[in-house]
């Protein structure tokens, strides 16, 4: 299983972004995925879930209303979509596949990780 994020890049404050992991050796499909990010210093944490399986979404309170996690039809490629980007913004961002349900996007409910893209806000 390998996931690939990519899309990062440097930005200033208020421009929008699109990241996108690509999926090999297993489908989106069903399984609960998500976007988290790592900011300097700080621990990693979530960002985006989507449990498909209970039609759940969960955003992490600082990015909702401006940050939107979808998949396409394939069930390969999965995106997050940001806009109105902040500094606080700034991180490394990972996608992340559970093979259970993970509503509440938590960090140890997730077996496969990409290694991530760094996104940069400069205000």
């Amino acid at each position: 299983v390998q996931l690939v994020e990519s899309g990062g890049r440097l930005v200033r404050e208020g421009e929008s972004l699109r990241l996108s992991c690509s999926a090999t050796g297993i489908h989106f499909g069903d399984h609960t995925v998500g976007w988290f990010r790592q900011a300097p210093g700080k621990a990693r944490e979530g960002v985006a879930c989507h449990s498909r399986q209970i039609g759940s979404r969960f955003y992490e309170d600082s990015v909702k209303g401006r940050f939107t996690i979808s998949r396409d039809k394939s069930g390969r490629t999965l995106y997050l979509q940001m806009n109105n980007l902040r500094p606080e913004d700034t991180g490394v961002y990972y996608c992340a596949i559970a093979l259970d349900i993970a509503a509440l996007c938590r960090e140890f409910e997730f077996r496969y990780w990409g290694l991530g893209t760094q996104v940069t806000v400069s205000s």
